[in-house]
């Protein structure tokens, strides 16, 4: 099948790629000349295991191709994706500026029966917005046939080829037959271990993405507040989630404790549907209550850090292990390594940061700055520190050499945002560890 992808970010590329992979012919399209270029010389812009060796892959077939000509990928797709941008604006709802933006240019050059696919995460409606806007654009007044299909995304950064490859479901909303038709025939190479395909209106299947992404937020943020409370009250929460998750009605997934989540998806799409609740006259408390809890949690690190060195931030150096908001990734946005940084620098003090793949990541967002110096190994970051902090929980920060550490630290302090070690070991070897929600801040 034809396909045509406008957007080359996290999920056309995957998008792109994992169908090229399946033997279609895919057509990426991008307003970035130098990202352009870039792909064609199979220079991925963002860190994604698997995806670099399915780009270079399917360039060599011929099956992948990039290019800045919109009107040459409409002509290409029978099957043309809408998976560009939809940033969150200040007052938190998603900005579909650019997803009307790409509808106009197909629709300006549409001359063939055709299937738009919304893939972004847009607000419920945006497809119905979508479909107005071609309905006044020279394909309609041309009588080509086409349709709007909602088709979001449910990628993991981290782990995004693998979930494109066998998806635990594909959600299509549409009203039209023969499009729907045409999407599920698309997908058909991975859906048949079984029939994974939901069929929805396009308003429920835009929905489905917010409500998704809102209820794993919101299992988070509750086993921050459980944390929380469990080192007022003395308790663990490790043992804690080991309790509840035993049950199957609640299970092991999103109750890990920690500093709280970032990324590109749960903090812009927690806002967005608060703003699209507000929007309708109706209160998302409990998403409302989601977002707040979790931008609270970011400061967890910097409190325990402080109670640790008894207020005395100004001077000091840190080091910090972790950067990206997750592991397998180098994303930095709302990372709570980020809240951490800028409440740190705001008292004077220094970080020595490591992260094995977003480094490249802070340069560009911080520059060179004093009081930030970015390390090429989690032992150069320990030279010289007052504390550690580990906020992200990649696989190299699991199990560290602790006599060295400690050799390395000017003082033997860990705070640990992701729960990676065994406190009472730490202690044994002369540790005040503090962590999250394990049942309460060290003494002294």
């Amino acid at each position: 099948m034809k396909v045509t992808i406008f957007g080359t970010g996290y999920v056309g590329l995957v998008t792109g790629a994992c169908l090229a992979e399946m033997g279609n012919e895919v057509l990426c399209v991008d307003v970035d000349a130098a990202k352009i270029a870039a792909l064609a010389r199979n220079e991925v812009p963002i860190f994604e295991p698997g995806l670099p060796a399915l780009v270079a892959a399917n360039q060599r077939s011929g099956r992948l191709r990039f290019t800045l000509d919109a009107a040459a990928g409409v002509r290409h797709g029978e099957v043309i994706f809408l998976a560009v941008g939809t940033p969150g604006d200040a007052e938190g709802a998603a900005d579909i500026g650019h997803v009307l933006a790409a509808a106009a240019s197909i629709g300006m050059y549409l001359d063939h029966q055709a299937v738009i696919v919304t893939k972004s995460t847009v607000p419920v409606g945006t497809a119905e917005r979508v479909r107005e806007a071609l309905a006044q654009s020279p394909a309609a007044r041309g009588g080509v046939q086409y349709a709007v299909v909602a088709n979001p995304e449910f990628l993991k950064e981290g782990n995004a080829v693998a979930d494109f490859m066998k998806p635990d479901r594909i959600v299509i909303g549409s009203d039209a037959a023969w499009a729907a038709r045409k999407v599920e025939q698309l997908y058909a190479p991975f859906n048949r271990s079984h029939d994974k395909v939901l069929h929805m209106d396009l308003r429920s299947a835009e929905l489905t993405k917010y409500a998704a992404n809102v209820m794993l937020a919101a299992r988070i943020s509750l086993m921050n507040e459980f944390a929380n409370l469990a080192e007022r009250l003395g308790a663990d929460v490790e043992q804690v989630r080991q309790g509840i998750g035993a049950d199957p009605r609640i299970g092991y997934h999103f109750i890990y404790p920690g500093c709280g989540y970032g990324g590109s998806c749960f903090p812009k799409d927690v806002r967005a549907l608060v703003r699209m609740a507000e929007e309708q006259g109706y209160d998302a408390a409990m998403a409302r209550a989601v977002d707040a809890v979790n931008e609270r949690q970011k400061q967890r690190l910097f409190d325990k850090l402080r109670q640790c060195l008894d207020d005395d931030l100004h001077g000091r150096t840190i080091a910090l292990w972790g950067l990206a908001f997750k592991p397998n990734t180098d994303d930095m946005r709302e990372a709570p390594s980020r809240a951490l940084m800028a409440a740190l620098w705001a008292t004077g003090a220094h970080v020595r940061a490591y992260d094995p793949q977003a480094l490249a990541t802070a340069r560009r967002l911080y520059g060179e700055r004093p009081d930030l110096t970015l390390c090429e190994s989690r032992d150069e970051a320990l030279q010289g520190a007052d504390a550690l902090v580990v906020a992200t929980e990649w696989n190299e920060f699991r199990s560290p050499d602790f006599a060295a550490v400690k050799a390395a630290l000017a003082r033997p302090i860990i705070v640990d945002g992701r729960n990676l070690y065994d406190g009472a070991a730490l202690a044994k070897h002369g540790f005040v560890y503090d962590a999250i929600g394990r049942g309460g801040p060290p003494d002294g």
